[in-house]
């Protein structure tokens, strides 16, 4: 049995909380045990000048942050609701030039957040020299492989969040979350400084108590904090418990193309709090 303390499993918006203004704040991509109700919190709380970063692409849950004000920046090889359509309000923020956009490629956001996984400062790359990210990337640098013949290769910086924050089918008394097939997550919680994850249900049981449960599991000392959110990915899917919502995905696409729909959906989905008198 491990000595180390478990991870407080804490009310919703007291793990939003955790993430403080201006953060670093890694999130999966729309297929990957996506913490929206987490999301909402987020939103309602009114957060600020949040820097996302998609690993490797994002969806739904930076649009909605990114329309909702709460983001100054955004790493990512992607924005986009897929068989929905363009991210309209990334889209919006893009075009008004209100949002710092930093372009990268999936293998590389990977690669980056691998080099901090490894406590490392850099991780080289190859298949991007020449292209255009490489030549708007001044962060990435080409050098000679020291072990070859000239051979240049792509350095680049270890990427380190301050936050991974992801949803879970459900986690053990211990802190230990079920990640099963999606090892992205033990990724990002390994490169971040601290990792909050709402889950379906907290279980009595012990995740590493077997081979067969420990090998999707992601050990708890790397958990900060978990909050219970039954159904916490809505409307975006979790693998074999939920489906997307895709009639709900195709209303926001559509709402969402104007400010005022934007506006309205967030008062029935996400109501902000009210500023302080």
């Amino acid at each position: 049995m491990s000595s180390l303390p478990a991870a407080p499993v804490v009310p919703l918006d007291t793990l939003a909380e955790r993430i403080e203004d201006g953060a670093f704040v890694a999130v999966p991509p729309d297929y990957s045990f996506v913490a929206m109700a987490a999301t909402r919190a987020l939103i309602r709380r009114g957060a600020q000048n949040l820097r996302l970063l998609a690993t490797p692409q994002s969806g739904l849950q930076a649009d909605l942050l990114i329309g909702a004000g709460c983001v100054a920046s955004i790493e990512t090889a992607a924005v986009s609701l897929g068989e929905h359509g363009a991210a309209p309000r990334f889209t919006a923020a893009a075009k008004a030039g209100s949002l710092h956009i930093i372009d990268s490629t999936c293998p590389a956001i990977h690669a980056a957040l691998q080099a901090s996984e490894k406590g490392i400062p850099f991780m080289p790359l190859r298949g991007i020299i020449g292209s255009d990210v490489l030549a708007n990337r001044p962060d990435w640098k080409v050098t000679d492989n020291p072990f070859g013949d000239n051979d240049p290769i792509v350095l680049l910086p270890a990427l380190k969040p301050d936050i991974a924050l992801f949803h879970a089918p459900y986690a053990d008394r211990r802190g230990n979350i079920w990640i099963g097939r999606r090892r992205e997550l033990a990724t990002i919680a390994h490169a971040a400084r601290e990792t909050c994850v709402t889950v379906e249900e907290v279980r009595d049981i012990d995740l590493m108590a077997s081979e067969e449960t420990a090998a999707g599991a992601l050990p708890g000392l790397y958990v900060s904090a978990i909050a219970e959110a039954p159904r916490g990915a809505w409307p975006l899917g979790l693998t074999d418990w939920y489906a997307a919502d895709t009639a709900h995905l195709a209303h926001y696409a559509e709402i969402a193309r104007t400010e005022d729909g934007f506006s309205r959906y967030l008062d029935e989905f996400a109501p902000r709090a009210a500023a302080a008198e």
